[in-house]
């Protein structure tokens, strides 16, 4: 730390001299009119005869990267938002006093701004002959030496600013999330979808089984809850007449935090009135195939030294069928609480003994020993009633719903199902969800969507939904193991 603040301190005053021979250490005067990508690519086969024809000089800022002094000549990189280049400083091109300023008070990590010519060095490297060279900005504090080195993840998120800089795969990965939210936005708009928003401050938390975060407005003298999901909004637009909606926004779950989850993270969330869970099975495999295909150019990816193959059709697997042939579970064991108990013990899996209900005691079974081994694109069908408090019944199994999840690389990426429409029994199971609820924690109040139960009353059409986590296939396609890879500023513990 003595090190660090010296080093600091050395900077500062450094600085504070510079600005006391009247330059300014924040000017906003200079303007690029290009950039260092663009040049980079626009003149990859200009040799240094041709560069020289051009007779133009080009302007460009960025953050110094590198620094290689050889007395009355230096060579820097600077690196902009579209990539890195050289350029030469030169004390007869710039001038003496200039050039003295530049070697005394210019740091790695200010921000410059040069302008003149191209040219090729013996080497090959496209170069910025500097005529100019001025300040832009000054950073008071060293870029680290080996920042992408560093075995840190943690300090990697908490300072995304310097790995941003640091590392291009890290700006790659951000370029890509907007890629594929632009994509998923346009295939929507382009098959007829209306893109809207909801409440993101809700008077009661419903759509998804979590905990959610809770604040108080004081103007309307009430509790709200972040949402945790915007399904119940979403379907109350199906009652009012809009037939397609979808919208791409943050949920907020008041739970843990890991390589997978992240308290706040960004859903798209889609509803197609007329259609069912298998319209929206061929839908998802469209996307995926359109998304890779955009990507990529093919029908496949690589996540984690695993080729994955998006060809549909894809699997389409019955949840009991997968705990028993994937899972390895024997069918006795998924008739009794006790059986269950006992095998998830002996096999060190987590399940909660007070749990009455036999369906969710299934669900921890699948969770541990069936979604790791989906691997390709899958889609696990017909779930239990139990376990979907928003799905339409089977009509020809009731104790199962037309509902899927759809798992890739061993985690889920989408849920979906026909839409429970049947006011009468959606109020049977929002009463089970709050006598769940009450057994669990007898001190919160969970109360019944009365206005999401009048809204149904009114009449809304057979319509399938669907909910795709963004985080978790931003993580697919560019190979992230964490999800934190891949939000720009996940949340952390405190600094100690």
């Amino acid at each position: 730390m003595k090190e660090e603040s010296a080093v600091l301190e050395a900077r500062r005053k450094k600085a504070e001299e510079f600005e006391k021979l009247g330059h300014p250490l924040f000017p906003n005067d200079f303007r690029p009119t290009d950039r260092a990508g663009v040049l980079q690519d626009l003149f990859k086969d200009y040799d240094n005869e041709t560069l020289e024809k051009l007779g133009k000089t080009f302007r460009l800022a960025g953050r110094m990267m590198a620094r290689r002094d050889f007395g009355k000549a230096v060579f820097i990189h600077i690196q902009d938002e579209t990539g890195r280049i050289q350029v030469f400083v030169k004390r007869d091109e710039v001038g003496e006093e200039q050039f003295k300023l530049f070697k005394k008070y210019f740091d790695i990590g200010d921000i410059i701004g040069v302008e003149g010519p191209l040219f090729r060095t013996k080497t090959g490297e496209l170069t910025v002959l500097a005529k100019e060279i001025r300040l832009v900005t000054k950073a008071f504090r060293p870029l680290p030496e080996k920042f992408h080195g560093l075995r840190d993840t943690e300090l990697r998120y908490r300072m995304r600013y310097v790995d941003l800089i640091m590392n291009p795969r890290v700006r790659e990965i951000f370029r890509t999330r907007t890629r594929i939210v632009q994509y998923l936005r346009d295939y929507f708009i382009s098959n007829g979808f209306l893109e809207v928003e909801t409440p993101m401050m809700q008077p009661i938390p419903g759509g998804a089984t979590a905990r959610p975060f809770k604040t108080f407005h004081h103007a309307l003298e009430r509790e709200l809850y972040l949402r945790i999901a915007p399904e119940l909004y979403l379907k109350r637009l199906l009652v009012g007449g809009f037939e397609r909606v979808f919208e791409l926004n943050r949920n907020f779950r008041n739970e843990g935090v890991s390589t997978q989850h992240n308290p706040e993270f960004t859903m798209l969330e889609f509803y197609e009135a007329y259609a069912t869970y298998e319209d929206l099975m061929r839908r998802t495999e469209e996307i995926f195939v359109g998304l890779a295909q955009e990507l990529t150019g093919e029908n496949r990816i690589t996540y984690q030294g695993e080729t994955i193959d998006f060809t549909p059709p894809w699997p389409r697997i019955p949840f009991k069928k997968a705990l028993l042939e994937i899972g390895g579970v024997p069918e006795e064991v998924l008739e009794s609480k006790e059986k269950i108990l006992e095998f998830a013990k002996q096999r060190d899996i987590k399940v909660d003994p007070r749990e009455p209900v036999l369906q969710k005691l299934w669900a921890k079974l699948f969770d541990a020993l069936v979604e790791p081994k989906l691997i390709q694109p899958t889609f696990i069908t017909e779930f239990p009633v139990e376990i979907s408090p928003l799905a339409r019944r089977n009509d020809k199994d009731p104790s199962i719903t037309d509902r899927f999840e759809l798992f890739i690389a061993g985690r889920e990426i989408a849920n979906a199902f026909s839409e429970l429409n049947d006011p009468r029994d959606q109020r049977v199971r929002f009463e089970e969800q709050i006598r769940k609820r009450l057994e669990d924690d007898p001190e919160i109040h969970p109360e019944m969507d009365e206005d999401f139960i009048r809204a149904l009353e009114y009449g809304m059409p057979p319509t399938a939904g669907e909910g795709i986590g963004i985080d978790r296939v931003v993580m697919l396609f560019t190979d992230s193991p964490s999800i934190r890879e891949v939000i720009l500023f996940p949340h952390l513990r405190p600094e100690a």
